[in-house]
């Protein structure tokens, strides 16, 4: 990866359930890069990724903040082995461990004895029964950052927001549209590819527009 929150990151050759190209082009989720940037200057001791993928999230936050600890909870098998095969090409492999699925019992564990941790959650809706601060109270005291899927379970975003309003100061961040003069390379070459080519290099092919929660803990 040549720009983005990631640049310098070394990638695998495929991705699980997410768009592929605008990663390597590093604009993937360009939305939350201030929220990258945020996280670093929290210094956190644990990173919990929830959904990790192939470990885009994990491992490259694991690459802003060496001193923290990463758990990456994947269910599928292929990602958890991508997930460590990206670890292994950035060297990480030591700072993170990989789990399958998160369950509240899980995430208690993983949040248990950890001060400043960070969340980072994308579970295609059942972020309405793991983010419960009844059922898993250290998330209180946790920044997190969860994509919304209220095309999966509509009323989730207000439902989240609820739960989360009187601990932390919350940001409701909007996916931007994608436009093919983003292509970061502008050469001979690619002015001479066909147009829907670039649109579909830069898209990540939303179902519909999304939107992530960006919570910090207020005490």
């Amino acid at each position: 990866m040549l720009q983005g929150p990631f640049a310098g990151m070394q990638y695998v050759d495929n991705s699980i359930g997410s768009a592929y190209i605008p990663k390597l082009l590093g604009l993937y989720e360009r939305e939350l890069s201030h929220c990258v940037e945020a996280i670093d200057a929290i210094h956190p001791e644990h990173i919990i990724d929830i959904g990790a993928g192939e470990g885009y999230y994990a491992v490259g936050l694991a690459l802003r903040n060496p001193a923290a600890r990463m758990t990456a909870f994947e269910m599928q098998l292929a990602g958890r082995t991508a997930i460590a095969e990206l670890a292994r090409l950035n060297r990480v492999e030591e700072q993170v461990e990989i789990r399958g699925e998160c369950t509240i019992a899980e995430l208690n564990r993983a949040l248990t004895g950890v001060s400043r941790p960070v969340v980072v959650c994308d579970v295609e809706g059942a972020e309405l029964q793991l983010l419960d601060p009844s059922a898993a109270p250290a998330l209180r005291d946790a920044a997190i950052l969860v994509e919304l899927h209220e095309f999966v379970v509509r009323g989730i975003t207000d439902e989240i927001t609820k739960r989360f309003l009187d601990t932390h100061q919350i940001e409701h961040v909007w996916q931007e549209p994608r436009s093919r003069t983003e292509f970061p390379w502008r050469t001979l070459r690619t002015s001479l590819l066909p147009k829907s080519y670039l649109d579909w290099a830069v898209s990540e092919w939303r179902p519909e527009r999304m939107a992530w929660l960006w919570m910090r803990p207020k005490r």
